[in-house]
């Protein structure tokens, strides 16, 4: 199995043609990058984040991934489009989705929490990994592709939230997104009433669903499998680092398990707590 250390997440090929779509129906420069990507079944999320970057250097758009999010197709996001649109309610596509996000985006966590009457579906902090653009595409391809694909035109959203500051001028994402946008919020996410989660899709189909889930779950399971605790584990460090707050019996309580527990898993991997503190210092350093 391959150790977090050497791995930082991957996203799924399909995302790498949306960019050449994209680009290619906007006249822009393709870079070997992106060229690299076209034939890949998954590639490595800082190269994702670094063809972001490019564009977002050629186009000069105050949110780029909105305007990318625009020609999203079901390829672009693989086995989970079909399977979310075999589902009978919306509520059934998000529990999909959730289950199986890492097949399209394996970067940062997804998490979906519900705070009152209100669902919130959003993604943990990775600060070495995730952009702006990376939070503006994370989320824009979730609300297009129900919006378009699973027929939910007029989709309700309570709120969306992103965590770098506000530009100066945030018109392009109250158009898009037709609802109140927060800017230096904790975590990326969008936000939407419980109610809307009994919302009827158009053509529920549970046989061709159970056959694309079991290939979905063996896909899946192809994924290094400790990927998820890990980005939660790096992220509660690098959030203790900043608050000098970094005892094991801390960070352990934060991802859910017991000092045992957690000390185990460094075990499985050959390594320690302090050893992870150290790596994670020195990508800290690495990235100042």
């Amino acid at each position: 199995m391959q150790q977090f250390k050497d791995y930082a997440g991957t996203v799924y090929g399909g995302l790498g043609q949306l960019l050449y779509h994209y680009s290619h129906t906007n006249g822009l420069h393709i870079s070997d990058q992106l060229y690299a990507v076209q034939n890949l079944e998954r590639f490595d999320f800082h190269l994702w984040r670094d063809i972001l970057d490019d564009l977002k250097q050629q186009v000069k758009s105050p949110a780029l991934g909105l305007e990318i999010a625009q020609y999203v197709q079901p390829r672009h996001l693989g086995i989970i489009a079909y399977i979310a649109q075999t589902c009978d309610s919306l509520g059934e596509a998000i529990t999909r989705c959730h289950d199986f996000h890492r097949l399209i985006y394996d970067g940062s966590p997804l998490k979906v929490t519900v705070q009152e009457c209100i669902l919130a579906i959003g993604w943990e902090v990775i600060p070495y990994l995730t952009t702006q653009v990376t939070d503006e595409i994370a989320l824009s391809l979730l609300v297009q592709f129900m919006r378009l694909y699973l027929k939910l035109e007029d989709f309700p959203i309570e709120r969306i939230h992103f965590r770098e500051p506000a530009p100066k001028n945030i018109r392009f994402y109250q158009d898009y997104f037709k609802t109140q946008i927060k800017f230096s919020q904790p975590r990326v996410e969008i936000l939407i009433s419980m109610q809307v989660l009994a919302e009827p899709l158009k053509n529920p189909d549970p046989t061709l669903q159970n056959l694309l889930i079991q290939q979905a779950q063996a896909l899946l399971n192809c994924l290094p499998k400790t990927t998820q605790l890990d980005h939660r584990l790096q992220t509660e460090i690098l959030k203790g680092l900043q608050k000098n707050q970094c005892l094991i019996e801390d960070i352990a309580e934060n991802v859910n398990l017991s000092v045992r527990q957690l000390q185990r898993h460094l075990q499985q991997q050959n390594t320690t707590f302090q050893k992870r503190m150290q790596e994670i210092r020195l990508i800290l350093a690495q990235q100042y």
